[in-house]
């Protein structure tokens, strides 16, 4: 399985069968990956405008709560994943997907 990387949200949004949506913890904003919350939300948030980029058939999910103007758009494509309900763990396949784009992608190089 190939894995291309791009910083790209929107170019990458036509093509995707559906787009998981994480959140970052408040606490963790100061680390230096990005300068504020807003510049997070301007680049990888999920905008409306953002959302008609999808192709029809593609959904969004989404582990947590999210805000309720963006849920009721009639745009939303909203698949809320209840961890604690199912007791399915998203971090194992954001683990697993990181390991293959960072690790992998060093082994297919060698």
């Amino acid at each position: 399985m190939a894995v291309t990387v791009s910083y790209d949200l929107d170019a990458e949004l036509p093509a995707a069968d559906a787009v998981l949506m994480l959140r970052v913890q408040a606490e963790r904003m100061h680390g230096g990956f990005f300068p504020s919350a807003r510049e997070y939300s301007v680049l990888y948030g999920l905008s409306d405008r953002r959302q008609a980029l999808l192709p029809g058939h593609a959904v969004v999910l989404h582990p947590a709560r999210c805000c309720a103007a963006w849920r009721s758009s009639p745009r939303c494509r909203l698949v809320a994943i209840r961890c604690a309900a199912t007791g399915f763990q998203w971090v194992h396949v954001r683990m697993a997907v990181l390991f293959h784009v960072l690790v992998g992608a060093q082994e297919a190089a060698a």
